[in-house]
C-alpha cells in the first residue's frame, strides 16, 4: 500500500501565487479537491501527471511512497486517471478497452482478469460489446475497470460523476470509492460538488479560499 505525499507545493501562473499544497494521501483514502474555476484544480491534476503548461511555475515535490516522482515523465508515474467522460475507444470491444492499459501477461490471464472484473461490476458477458451500445452509467463502469485493471499505485478523479444523472451518479460514485478503497489506492478527487466531496469521507480542500475540513 503507497501514500501520495504533496510536499510544500506552490504553483505560481506567471508572477501569481494560485495553490498552495502541502498534502499526504494515505492508501484508501480519498482527498477531494473544491474550487471555482480558475482556482488551479485542473492546473493541480496537470502538474500531479506531470503536464504542466509553460505559462505556469512549480516549486514543490510529489512522492509515491519512498518515490520521488516530481520529475518523472508522465507515462511512468502509474497514476490513473478517471474523467467526467467515459473516453471509451469505440474501435474497440469492452474487453479490448480494458486490456488496453494492462499490463504485458499471458492472454488467458487477461481475459481471466477482465471477466472476473466484469462480473464483479455487473456486466457479465459484456466483453465483446461495442461500447456504443452501452448505456452511460455502463460506460462509466468500463472506465473504472480501464483505470484499475491497469494496475495504478494511485488514481485522480476529475469531476468523474459531474454527467450522470442523480440517482446513477450515486450508485457510480459509490462503486468508485469502494474500489478505490478495496485496492487501498491514494486519491485525490477534483469535484464542484459538495455531496461528492462529502460522499467520499476524507480531507476537503478548498482551492478559493484555502479552506480545510474533514468530511
Amino acid at each position: 500500500m503507497h501514500s501520495l505525499a504533496i510536499k510544500h507545493l506552490t504553483i505560481w501562473q506567471q508572477s501569481t501565487p494560485l495553490i498552495s499544497l502541502d498534502e499526504t494521501i494515505q492508501g484508501g483514502d480519498i482527498l477531494s479537491v473544491m474550487g471555482p474555476s480558475g482556482s488551479g484544480k485542473s492546473t493541480l491534476l496537470n502538474w500531479l501527471t506531470g503536464m504542466l503548461p509553460a505559462t505556469f511555475h512549480a516549486q514543490g515535490q510529489l512522492y509515491l511512497g519512498q518515490q520521488e516522482l516530481t520529475h518523472t515523465a508522465s507515462h511512468s508515474r502509474r497514476l490513473g486517471l478517471l474523467y467526467q467522460d467515459a473516453l471509451l475507444f469505440p474501435h474497440l470491444s469492452v474487453a479490448g478497452n480494458i486490456a488496453f492499459a494492462m499490463p504485458k501477461t499471458t492472454r488467458k490471464q487477461r481475459t481471466d482478469k477482465i471477466h472476473h472484473a466484469l462480473d464483479q461490476v455487473g456486466l457479465k458477458g459484456f466483453e465483446n460489446r461495442s461500447p456504443a451500445s452501452l448505456s452511460g452509467g455502463q460506460q462509466a463502469r468500463v472506465a473504472l475497470l480501464r483505470v484499475l485493471l491497469s494496475e495504478p499505485k494511485a488514481i485522480l478523479l476529475d469531476e468523474p460523476f459531474s454527467k450522470l444523472d442523480s440517482q446513477l451518479r450515486h450508485e457510480i460514485r459509490e462503486l468508485v470509492f469502494a474500489q478505490i478503497r478495496e485496492h487501498k489506492l491514494p486519491a485525490i478527487m477534483v469535484t464542484h460538488d459538495c455531496v461528492d466531496a462529502q460522499a467520499a469521507q476524507g480531507k476537503i480542500v478548498n482551492l478559493g479560499t484555502q479552506e480545510y475540513n474533514h468530511a
